[in-house]
């Protein structure tokens, strides 16, 4: 994958440490994090000593996965990141797609719009076999995302959480999409 990614609106490209305030900014609104932490923020430590460190780690591993700051193509505002991470060790062969958006930017496309720009580039471009995305059952706009790019629900499970939030207690679903099912379902289409 390229340094940068392009969409019709968005520009993607490669976190640096200079991007720990944008973070801190979207990790700090309570509705961002409301299906991930129960709307607590994350520390700015936090943010520059883990997150960002291992972020920038993916790009010295892997050619066409890992994290990317989304910004307006117009305005070059920040509003959020993307993800295409390996999950199992260093296998780049399975790839789990995430997404966090600001709030001004939800309602309009860009997580469907950017989503399936990595789909394409995860199964045309590397050696990704399938790609998969969660989320809690109740947060029904980032599973409408999932069902839009092609992904198909796979199951409901719960996990443990030291902190519990509310709708945990359903649980959270797995959707995703194989190598072989997007050749099938989307090539055709291109």
């Amino acid at each position: 994958m390229q340094r940068f990614i392009e969409t019709s609106r968005l520009v993607l490209r490669r976190f640096t440490m200079g991007d720990a305030d944008n973070l801190v900014e979207l990790d700090g609104d309570p509705a961002v994090m409301r299906f991930l932490t129960g709307g607590r923020a994350t520390a700015r430590e936090v943010i520059k000593t883990e997150t960002l460190s291992t972020w920038l780690g993916y790009y010295e591993r892997f050619a066409a996965l890992g994290y990317w700051a989304a910004q307006e193509k117009l305005t070059g505002d920040f509003v959020g990141w993307f993800s295409l991470r390996p999950v199992v060790g260093d296998s780049s062969i399975e790839a789990e797609l995430g997404y966090r958006l600001r709030r001004l930017a939800w309602g309009k496309g860009y997580a469907t719009e950017v989503s399936r720009a990595l789909l394409r580039s995860a199964f045309a471009e590397s050696n990704v076999e399938r790609v998969f995305a969660t989320t809690m059952a109740v947060n029904t706009a980032s599973r409408r995302v999932m069902e839009k790019i092609g992904l198909r629900f796979i199951r409901t499970f719960h996990q443990s959480w030291p902190d519990p939030i509310e709708g945990s207690e359903l649980g959270d679903v797995e959707y995703a999409l194989t190598l072989a099912e997007w050749k099938q379902r989307i090539e055709p289409h291109v």
